[in-house]
Formats: structure tokens, sequence, C-alpha cells
């Protein structure tokens, strides 16, 4: 058995995984729109004061969890990109799986739910920000949740507000 192994026209296997072809497209578009997303518009993607729009996809995660290893995926191939390198792939990635996990046990409360990424990376990556630039630790935290509120509490709530009230679109999106 190797690392990846088809099983059916339709079904393979990742490791110990069995997950269905429109699963793993589903996860490898989310990943790649938000690496291209996060790259597109490096400069506010990046640095001490950001406003990385392909947060906002990790809102996906209300609608459908699996769509959580697309965001995870996705963050770990932007972060390569980062001017920190390997210091934000692993710091970055990690609050990005904690952020969707947390986001997963409120998604019944979407602007709870966005609250999460404001969270998580503004404490992760203002730390990370102190260390690698020397940016005072309040003012890196600061400025880090308030780009993630701003992106995923408020722009992000807008949007998924309106998009969780289209049920067809909702359900094609869900339908794997």
């Amino acid at each position: 058995m190797g690392v990846l192994e088809v099983i059916g026209s339709s079904i393979v296997r990742i490791g110990g995984i069995k997950m269905s072809t429109k699963k793993m497209v589903k996860i490898a578009v989310v990943a790649a729109l938000y690496a291209a997303l996060t790259l597109g518009l490096a400069p506010i993607s990046y640095g001490e004061i950001q406003f990385r729009i392909s947060e906002i996809l990790v809102l996906l995660v209300i609608i459908d969890p699996i769509f959580a290893p697309g965001l995870i995926l996705g963050c770990f191939i932007a972060n390569f990109f980062s001017p920190l390198g390997i210091v934000d792939v692993v710091f970055g990635t990690t609050a990005t799986a904690i952020s969707v996990g947390l986001m997963l046990k409120t998604s019944k409360h979407l602007f709870i739910s966005t609250l999460w990424p404001v969270i998580v990376n503004g404490l992760i990556i203002g730390i990370e920000l102190y260390y690698a630039y020397s940016v005072p630790l309040v003012i890196g935290i600061t400025q880090v949740a308030f780009g993630e509120f701003v992106v995923v509490s408020i722009l992000g709530y807008s949007v998924f507000k309106i998009l969780i009230s289209q049920k067809k679109l909702v359900s094609l999106m869900k339908s794997v």
C-alpha cells in the first residue's frame, strides 16, 4: 500500500484515509484558491500589517468541514512565499489549523466563528512578528487581529451571510 492508491473509479486512499475523488478535488481547489489569492495579493498578505483577503475562505468550513484540509494546505503553500519563510509555514499554518478547528466547534454561530481567526492569528502571528521583526508584542497582536477582523469578521461575515442564505448554492457546495 503506497501513499496514494486508487481503489476504484472514484475512490482513492491517501495514506490510511479513503476519500472520493470529488472530495480530493474540493480540497485541492480550495488550497489553490487560498494560495493564489494570498500570493496574488502578496503586498497586503504578509508583514506587520496584513489584510490577507484569502482568509475569507476559512468561513467555508461553516458550509462543509471538508474544506478544512484545503484551507490548511493552501495556507501552508502560501506561507512558503512569506518573507519569514519556514517560520511562517510552521506558525502561520498552525494558526490556521487551530482557527479552523475552533470554527468547526462554533459553526452554528457565524459571527462567533469569524472571531477565532482574529484571536488565534492575532496571538500566534503577533508573537511571530515580535520575535522575527522586534515589533512590540501588543502592537503586533493588535495589528494582525485588526487585519483579520476587517477581512474575516466584517467582509467575510457580510459575504457569507448572503452566501448561506442561498440554499441551492450551499447545497451544491456540500454535494460530493
